[in-house]
């Protein structure tokens, strides 16, 4: 017979990831959901998903491609826009849905027990629909304009991976910190529509390596998301490899993964007191 322990006394940092899989089905069942309502009752129904990014890819084309005309460094540039996009599309999806996700399922939260982190963690999941269909993108513009991917294709599902870690580590924090500063619901739209832009999707990271002393460099790879997608861009389009600035973003990842997880174990013994 299974049985689950509650030690509220418990302070140190124990991810208890049998618990975890324990609640797999209601893991499932969640993203399932939340893929399900998203599409309903729309008139375009899936097509939202490729709207999106080809429009973003538009107006990029327009300004940075024409208006700016950005070094691409010989890549046509919406092949560049839209592979530095599909890294930073689920990182945006993840950001948007997490911050709001423990408020949004509290009275669930409120009647019974399950780890509280599975909530954020299907977020992720129903995000991987926007990161195929930006591949999809992405491989239809690569056979359009004849260009094969280079040989760093190798290092691509180590960026990945880096980007679901770094959706996480993000998401988790914001999902945490919306339960006792409601401030953070009206502050993920800001942090989404600033981190476009002060991530080298539209533009190669060069630009700003090239344009801003060393110091300011190092506080712009403080977003977790710049050397992500430098590296995103590398794997599959070649070019110069990340700038040794990138590490910056890498070893960010892993610390706010690991304290975010920390932080989000802490809340969870009260959330369903302050949620």
């Amino acid at each position: 017979m299974h049985r689950t322990i509650v030690d509220a006394d418990k302070q140190k940092l124990n991810l208890n990831l049998r618990e975890l899989f324990n609640y797999r089905d209601l893991f499932l069942i969640l993203a399932y959901r939340d893929l399900k309502v998203r599409y309903a009752q729309t008139f375009l129904g899936f097509f939202w998903a490729f709207l999106q990014p080809a429009a973003t890819l538009l107006i990029f084309t327009v300004v940075f491609g024409r208006a700016i005309q950005v070094d691409t460094d010989g890549v046509p540039y919406p092949l560049f826009a839209i592979t530095g996009m599909t890294a930073w599309t689920y990182f945006a999806f993840v950001l948007n849905q997490s911050g709001n996700s423990v408020i949004g399922a509290q009275e669930m939260v409120k009647k019974i027990y399950f780890p509280r982190l599975v909530i954020p963690l299907s977020k992720a999941v129903v995000g991987f629909v926007d990161f195929a269909i930006a591949f999809l993108i992405l491989g239809v513009m690569m056979l359009f304009y004849c260009f094969s991917p280079s040989g760093n294709i190798l290092y691509l599902p180590l960026f990945i991976l880096l980007t679901i870690i770094s959706a996480l580590a993000v998401g988790i924090w914001l999902s945490a910190l919306t339960i006792r500063y409601r401030d953070f619901q009206h502050v993920v739209p800001f942090l989404v529509q600033f981190g476009l832009y002060a991530t080298p999707t539209a533009y190669p990271a060069e630009t700003i390596i090239n344009s801003l002393p060393d110091w300011a460099v190092a506080i712009y790879y403080l977003n977790p998301m710049a050397g992500v997608v430098e590296g995103f861009r590398w794997s599959v389009l070649g070019g110069a490899p990340p700038s040794d600035f990138a590490y910056i973003s890498f070893v960010l990842i892993g610390i706010l993964f690991m304290s975010g997880l920390y932080y989000f174990r802490k809340v969870e013994r009260v959330m369903a007191d302050i949620v």
